[in-house]
């Protein structure tokens, strides 16, 4: 009986290894930018204004559209009708021209000359208030991470050769169980039906 019970496990072990054969559970290098992101972003904030400047992947020699989002660091609200000049650091030769299109929100349209990290400085006058921020990080011909593609899930059962085994096993068993249940009475008619020689002792 522990023979059976052996081999049933070792089957099961074998159509259990098959089927996670194709699993990996190794953990692959997490990108610094979250992957399946669909614009760049760069921010900056000061006791006035909180500006967040956001882009979708540029390319130096073409035109460039950006969205300025422009808002009160200390209420966090839209601020509408500011008046914005954007120069870089790295070329003063450079031109943007800063248009509203809803209350906080502008277009940015210029041209980047390179694929090189360039920076905005931006002077916001807004009412009464007056600030002057550093925008850094604008990457030009940096690409977005892909997003890389859910793995699929495999079921123990998705193999038509591990449903076999289990099917082969699970017959196996029976068969040799139904095999020792019937050699068991035989054995036991063989040994009531054989006599027993008797044993005399010689008397003086």
């Amino acid at each position: 009986m522990k023979q059976l019970l052996m081999l049933l496990l070792g089957l099961l072990l074998v159509s259990r290894a098959h089927a996670h054969g194709g699993e990996d559970h190794g953990e692959g290098a997490q990108a610094g930018t979250p992957a399946g992101a669909t614009s760049f972003s760069v921010a900056a904030l000061s006791e006035q204004f909180e500006v967040l400047l956001r882009y979708e992947p540029l390319e130096g020699g073409q035109p460039a559209d950006l969205r300025l989002f422009l808002s009160d660091y200390a209420t966090n609200a839209p601020i509408k009708g500011a008046k914005l000049t954007l120069t870089n650091p790295e070329d003063a030769n450079l031109k943007w021209a800063v248009t509203e299109q809803e209350p906080g929100i502008y277009l940015v349209e210029g041209e980047f000359p390179a694929n090189k990290t360039y920076s905005f400085t931006a002077n916001i006058v807004a009412g009464e208030q007056a600030d002057l921020l550093l925008l850094e990080g604008i990457k030009v011909g940096q690409k977005l991470p892909v997003a890389a593609a859910a793995p699929v899930a495999t079921s123990p059962f998705s193999s038509w050769k591990t449903v076999l085994a289990l099917v082969g096993a699970f017959a196996l068993g029976i068969g040799l169980t139904a095999l020792l249940l019937r050699r068991r009475p035989r054995r036991a008619e063989e040994s009531l039906s054989t006599p027993t020689p008797a044993v005399y002792e010689n008397q003086a």
